[in-house]
Parts: C-alpha cells; structure tokens; sequence
C-alpha cells in the first residue's frame, strides 16, 4: 500500500512539472529513499510509546496527588488512553473539581503548548482551561477543567444522527475562535477530531464546545515536511502527500469534522493513506468537466426549504469548500472564515441557545449537493482515479 502512494506521489509530480520518464524515475527513487529514512526515524518512537501503553497505571481511586497549587483526591476515572489516563479529582479544601490528565511520558509538548496558550483567555477562545502540571512518582499530571463529553461521545449517543445548520453554525464559529487563538500564539493543534472536542455542558449551554488535547501541538515554521500527524480519518492531503506544512491542516480537519456533523458520515473510511487518496481521486470523477456528475434540483429545493433556509446551506456549503481546498494555500484562513456569510449573516450563538427538540434531517437535495462537492472538491488538484491506476499498471 505504501508504495501504490509512492507512485502516486511520483505520479502527480511527473503531471505538474512535466518531467520526463528518466527524470521520474530519480523523483521516485529520491521519495522512496526519504520514505524509509522516516521510516527507521519514526519507528523507534512508536515502539516506545507502545510499550509505555501496556504499562499499568498506578494512580487508583482515592488516591491522592500533591500539585504546586494544591492537593486533589482521585474520585474517578473518565477515560484512557494511549497516552495514560484522565481522572476526576477534587481539590482538598474547596469545592474545586479537575480534570487531571496522568501520563506515562513526560508530556512536555503538551505542557510548552499550554504555557504558550496561557497568554490568551481560554474561554474566549474556546479552549479548555489550563489549571496547572506536576510530577507525581514516574508520572506528569496536568489538570484542567472538568467538561461534559467529547463530540464524538455525543453523536453516537444519537447514531450519528445528523446535526441542523444552527448547530453546526454554533460549533463552526467556536472551532474557528480556537483556531484564530491557537495562530495568534503561533501554534498548530495537529490532532482535531471529534473526540478531541468537548461540549461545556450540554444541558445549561447547548452546543458550547471547547478544544482540548494538545499533546502534538506544533508551532508554525517548526513543522516537518514529512512528518506523520493527525488521525488517519481527518488527515489532511498535504500531510499524507509529505508536502510543506502549516497551519491550514486544523481548517481542513475542522471543514472535513463540519462535514460528518451535517451528514451523519465520513467521506472515506479508516484506512491506510493509499487508501484514503483512491477515495479522494475516486470521488472527484473524470478530469473533464463535461463529465463531472451534478443533478440539478430546483424543484426539490423549494419544495423542502424556504429561501431563507436554503441561502443558510448554500452559504454553509461553501464554507466546506473554502476549508477543504486540496491545495493548503488556497484554503480559507481562520480570520477570513469569520467574515464569511454563513457566520456574519446568520444567526450565530457561540455560547448557549435553545436546543432543537427535534433535529431535522437533512434534506435530500443537500446531501446530493455534499456529495457532489466531494467529486468535484479535489478537480484541479488530483488526478483521475482511471489515471492513477494506468500509473499503477505503468509500474
């Protein structure tokens, strides 16, 4: 599977710069070489947080952990992790409860980024607060505040069941905020996915989320071409493409989350790379446009949307595909995003609102409308899937 990518990679190359075959086949001999240069870099790495994963931890309820600005009692824990285990503790002597995340490493990533995060106001960026970090025994503890439930957790407590276009717009905004945050302090999250967005509190304040989980955080320019990063589902083409990287993979990765929130599915499924980029190329279609699949719908728009409806999805539609433009520089950028209509002209409430009691289904029309933006999403930037498999053939 790794190769087919390579020859893809070699492939796409070949098509832009117009190479000819000799001079191809020293691109591909040059990628194969750095390939498994990163290979022998990264491997021990894993290897090693592997065997950090299998080792039992040995915080257990009622334990208690000494912090530089207090002593917290472990009530709980709510989930782990490769990484470790986050648990729910108390704060002696106040009603203060935390979250506190126990990790087997050192965490120092996490912690640099979080220092760097200190210099903004977490709630107004919607991101999680920041308590503090400590040492207890062979283990670094970092404590933030207790939220509700990861976004993930949430939809398939409702199967996925899609979410409504002010809900979405309500989640857009805050993920955008974070995001535009994250950039003022010259940081790239790396790892956004469902599970990493967490509702505040569901119940007193609908759909007020906030990011989390900075463990591969990066600052922009110290970004390796190359480098492994994000979940393989939400993986941005530029990373899985080992091209220059900045900041526009969290848009993408938000676009693409924006995406499963309104659909109720993923584009592609979780697989290996190669196969990601067959589903990307798959679904654009032919090269000639003439070609492209697009159904017209007229009739059906007005029949299940009034005007004021169907301007707010179109406006959300093309939001989708300023985020996940291929080419990473012609993505739309946290500060442009804010301007756009599907957030200045609707009806944006980035912090509570009235919970919809019976979340609609997306029309039809839309979804055919989704699925042809993912056909069309990748046309001047990959190549057809029938071209990609004569490129296998060639080989």
């Amino acid at each position: 599977m790794e190769t087919k990518s390579l020859i893809f990679m070699t492939y796409l190359y070949s098509l832009k710069f117009k190479a000819p075959f000799v001079k191809t086949k020293l691109v591909f001999l040059f990628i194969i070489t750095r390939h498994l240069q990163h290979q022998i870099i990264t491997r021990p790495r894993i290897m090693m947080d592997s065997s950090l994963s299998d080792t039992p931890c040995e915080v257990r309820e009622g334990f208690i952990l000494l912090g530089r600005k207090g002593v917290y009692k472990v009530e709980k824990f709510l989930g782990e992790g490769s990484f470790g285990k986050v648990a729910k503790c108390k704060k002696l002597g106040t009603d203060q409860v935390v979250a506190i995340k126990i990790i087997w490493g050192s965490g120092q990533m996490e912690i640099n980024a979080l220092e760097e995060l200190s210099q903004i106001n977490a709630d107004d960026h919607n991101l999680v607060k920041f308590v503090e970090s400590f040492k207890y025994k062979k283990y670094t503890c970092i404590a933030f505040e207790v939220l509700d439930q990861s976004l993930l957790d949430f939809m398939e407590k409702r199967d996925f069941h899609p979410l409504t276009v002010e809900e979405i717009r309500t989640i857009a905004w805050q993920l955008v905020v974070a995001l535009k945050g994250l950039k003022s302090v010259n940081l790239v999250h790396c790892d956004i996915k469902l599970d990493n967005i967490m509702l505040v509190d569901h119940v007193s304040e609908p759909f007020r989320v906030k990011l989390i989980d900075f463990g591969l955080a990066e600052k922009i320019g110290h970004m390796r071409t190359g480098a492994t990063m994000q979940n393989i589902c939400y993986r941005a083409p530029e990373v899985i493409l080992g091209l220059p990287l900045d900041q526009s993979v969290d848009l993408w990765t938000v676009g693409y989350i924006l995406f499963v929130l309104y659909t109720g599915s993923f584009i592609h499924g979780w697989d290996a790379d190669y196969n990601i980029l067959r589903a990307m190329v798959k679904m654009q279609g032919r090269l000639v446009e003439d070609n492209i699949p697009f159904w017209s719908c007229h009739q059906l728009i007005h029949s299940c949307l009034d005007k004021t409806k169907l301007k707010e999805v179109e406006q959300f539609v093309d939001l989708l595909k300023r985020m996940l433009m291929v080419d990473p520089s012609k993505r739309i950028s946290p500060s442009e995003a804010l301007q756009h209509p599907f957030f200045t002209m609707g009806r944006v409430q980035p912090t509570a609102g009235t919970q919809t009691t019976n979340p609609e289904e997306p029309p039809n029309w839309v979804c055919v409308e989704l699925v042809t933006f993912t056909q069309m999403w990748t046309k001047n930037q990959l190549l057809s899937f029938q071209l990609f498999s004569l490129a296998v053939k060639f080989h």
